[in-house]
C-alpha cells in the first residue's frame, strides 16, 4: 500500500511532471500571457469547461487558456496548498486583500446581511465597514466571549436575520490574539441557514498559517490567507489565497477570472519556492516566540502581553478554544509597554535588530505600533474597547537566534 507522505514532504514535487518541462527538476516560470491549443476542437473544449458551459468529463483535465484563467505555477501552487488544509480546491489571488474583497462580492449581494468578528485586520475592516455598505450590504459585528445563543439573539434583534449570508471572523485576531471558536460559529451559520439558502462561514486564518490552525476542519466553508505573510515568508512577494470546496472555489475562480486579480506566474513561482522550507521556517518561529513570551512576561517595563502561550485555565472559554483550534501558540507577540505612545514610539525607535515595519510571518522579526499603523482607520472608540491602545506594540517573530531577539527587545525596552 502507497505511503500517505505528510505535506512538508510533498511541498518539493507534488502536481509538477518534469517531462513535461525539459526534465527541470524545479518548476520554470511559465511567462507567458496566451497558451498555443492543439486544434481548434481543443480550444473550443477547454473554453467550454473554463466558462462552465458544460462539466467536465471524468479524467478530463482543464486545458491551458490565457493567464488570466490558469497557468501552470498558479495550478502546481494551488494544489500543493490544499494539502496543509486538505481542502478539495485553492484560489490564488495577486494579494490577501483581493481574496477577502472577492470571497465576499461573491458570496453577498445588496440587502444581505454580513456578521463579522471584532478585531479584524485594518483593511478588512475597512473594506468592510466602509465599501460593503456602498453596495447596500449590512454589516453587524460581535465581540469576542459573546456565547453562541447570545450571537444569535443579537442577529434576531437586528431585524435581518432572514438576510443573513455569511459570517467572517477572524481568529486569532490581529493584533490582540483573541479567540473565536469556528465550529460554534458554523452552529450558528447552520441555525439560520434555509433549504433554499446557506450561510457560509469564512475564517481569515493568516495570523497562525496553514500549518499551525485548520479552519475546514472545525467546519468553516472557506479559508483565507494573505499568502504575503507565512507562506511566502520573505518578505518579497503579495499574494493571497482561498481555500475549500470544490464548488465552492469554482464559484470563487470565476469572479477572479472576471476582476482579472489572480497572481502572476512569477508570484505562483516565488510561493513555490517559499512552500519548501514552510514547516521549518514556521517550526523555528514558533519557538523563537515561546521564548520570546517568557522574557517579555517577567520585564518590569511589560504591562500586558497577548500571547496564545499565556492563556490558561483562568481565561475559561478562550483557554479552551486554544486547546481545541491551535496546533501551537504561534509566532504573533503583542504587548503593552509601560507609559502610552510616547514610550512605545521610543521602544520601536531604539530597535536595532528588529525591523520597524508592518507585515508579519516572514524570516525577519518586525515591530510595529497597531494603533497608529495597521489599525489606524479603525474607529477610536471601537480601539479602545478592543484594546488596540497607544501603548501596544505587535512583533512578528522571525528566524534568527532567539537570544539576539530578546537582547535588542531588553535594549530597546531601557531605552524606552
Amino acid at each position: 500500500m502507497p505511503r500517505k507522505m505528510k505535506p512538508e514532504s510533498l511541498m518539493m514535487s507534488y502536481g509538477y511532471k518534469p517531462e513535461l518541462s525539459e526534465g527541470a527538476i524545479k518548476c520554470p516560470i511559465f511567462q507567458t500571457s496566451t497558451f498555443v491549443f492543439k486544434s481548434a476542437e481543443a480550444g473550443k473544449a477547454f473554453f467550454e469547461v473554463a466558462y462552465g458551459l458544460r462539466k467536465q468529463n471524468v479524467g478530463e483535465e482543464l486545458g491551458l487558456i490565457y493567464s488570466r484563467i490558469n497557468n501552470p505555477d498558479l495550478e502546481i501552487l494551488e494544489n500543493r496548498l490544499t494539502l496543509w488544509d486538505e481542502a478539495e480546491a485553492c484560489a490564488v489571488f495577486e494579494s490577501g486583500m483581493s481574496a477577502i474583497t472577492t470571497v465576499l462580492l461573491e458570496f453577498l449581494k445588496p440587502g444581505d446581511l454580513l456578521l463579522i468578528s471584532s478585531p479584524l485586520y485594518g483593511g478588512s475592516d475597512h473594506f468592510i465597514k466602509k465599501i460593503l455598505p456602498k453596495f447596500n450590504i449590512n454589516v453587524l459585528t460581535f465581540k469576542v466571549g459573546q456565547g453562541k445563543d447570545e450571537v444569535i439573539q443579537l442577529v434576531k434583534d437586528s431585524g435581518l436575520a432572514d438576510k443573513l449570508a455569511m459570517i467572517y471572523i477572524e481568529t486569532p485576531a490581529n493584533p490582540t490574539n483573541d479567540l473565536i471558536d469556528i465550529q460554534a460559529k458554523k452552529e450558528i451559520a447552520k441555525h439560520f441557514s434555509t433549504k433554499d439558502k446557506e450561510v457560509y462561514l469564512a475564517v481569515d486564518n493568516t495570523y497562525l498559517g496553514p500549518l499551525w490552525q485548520h479552519p475546514l476542519k472545525h467546519g468553516a466553508d472557506l479559508v483565507l490567507y494573505s499568502a504575503t505573510k507565512y507562506i511566502g515568508g520573505h518578505s518579497d512577494v503579495i499574494a493571497g489565497a482561498c481555500l475549500g470546496s470544490n464548488e465552492m472555489i469554482k464559484r470563487v475562480k470565476g469572479l477572479r477570472t472576471f476582476l482579472g486579480n489572480m497572481a502572476s506566474p512569477n508570484t505562483g513561482w516565488l510561493l513555490l519556492r517559499s512552500l519548501e522550507t514552510l514547516k521549518v521556517r514556521m517550526d523555528m518561529q514558533a519557538l523563537n516566540a515561546e521564548k520570546v513570551a517568557a522574557f517579555l512576561n517577567t520585564h518590569p517595563k511589560v504591562e500586558k502581553v497577548y500571547f496564545l502561550g499565556n492563556l490558561s485555565e483562568k481565561d475559561g472559554e478562550q483557554f479552551k478554544i486554544r486547546n481545541r483550534q491551535c496546533l501551537t501558540n504561534g509566532g504573533m507577540i503583542s504587548f503593552d509597554i509601560k507609559g502610552g505612545e510616547h514610550e512605545a514610539f521610543n521602544f520601536l525607535n531604539a530597535l536595532k535588530l528588529i525591523k520597524l515595519a508592518v507585515s508579519l510571518g516572514s524570516t525577519e522579526s518586525l515591530a510595529e505600533h497597531p494603533a497608529t499603523m495597521t489599525h489606524s482607520d479603525v474607529d477610536e472608540k471601537l480601539k479602545k474597547e478592543l484594546s488596540i491602545t497607544e501603548k501596544m506594540i505587535r512583533l512578528s517573530i522571525g528566524v534568527e537566534n532567539y537570544e539576539d531577539i530578546i537582547f535588542d527587545i531588553n535594549q530597546a525596552l531601557e531605552s524606552a
